[in-house]
């Protein structure tokens, strides 16, 4: 805002000095935006849900994601912080559902779109076959559990669900990604108006050097070391 009334006023009476301050800072700004958004896309390249037969949301796992943004989310130091927001946020609580009064059932659960919070931090994941007996509570089939060691991170305790699964992590780095790239699509498109804005900007930097030269709108003054005799 600082800079943009600076450029105003450059404009407006006529200030080289403010003007070229406004056009070297909008450049700065421009860059530091382009930068954003290629570092943006690149670090949320990688990595998307999986597809469960008959689920209609998708499960998320951690090795699907790689790269310096998952890095940051995986580490013990970021992940305790991200944990107590993503709990304190209450999304899992606001799992559970009423229909016609009565508690939601497996078979409309498994139809439901998650997001990937939701379904990497509030059930535990596909593979390892536990039974539905609501939105947040499950408990071990009768065989046995599945590989995944998110199986035995899983906990009915509403604190702890599976805040600890790798699972969670890929759900908060899938919530990331779409995000940013939504961020990112409103960014190409707020450069684009910089750039009209720069260039504007630009055209009255030109146009005040213009008149503190004394030239001709249109026109450069130029000179000769030895001026023609000839005149047509």
């Amino acid at each position: 805002m600082l800079i943009s009334l600076a450029g105003f006023a450059g404009a407006c009476y006529r200030n080289t000095l403010l003007m070229r301050l406004y056009l070297i800072v909008m450049f700065l700004i421009i860059a530091v935006l382009i930068g954003f958004i290629i570092f943006a896309y690149v670090v949320t390249d990688k990595g998307s849900g999986r597809l469960v037969r008959n689920r209609g949301y998708l499960d998320y796992y951690l090795q699907d994601y790689s790269g310096w943004l998952e890095e940051r989310v995986a580490s013990d130091e970021y992940w305790s912080k991200i944990r107590s927001c993503v709990r304190d946020s209450k999304v899992c609580s606001k799992l559970g559902r009423i229909i016609d009064g009565v508690p939601e059932s497996a078979d409309i659960f498994y139809i439901r779109k998650l997001t990937p919070i939701q379904s990497g931090c509030c059930k535990p994941p596909t593979e390892c076959d536990y039974i539905y007996q609501n939105e947040t509570t499950w408990n071990p089939g009768m065989g046995l559990i599945g590989t995944n060691a998110d199986c035995t991170r899983w906990s009915n305790d509403q604190e702890s669900l599976c805040y600890a699964c790798d699972s969670c992590k890929a759900g908060v780095l899938a919530s990331l990604k779409k995000s940013w790239r939504k961020v990112s699509v409103i960014n190409i498109v707020v450069i684009i108006i910089l750039i009209i804005v720069y260039i504007i900007a630009y055209a009255a930097y030109r146009n005040n050097r213009r008149m503190d030269n004394d030239e001709p709108f249109g026109e450069a003054r130029m000179t000769k070391a030895r001026p023609s005799r000839i005149h047509l």
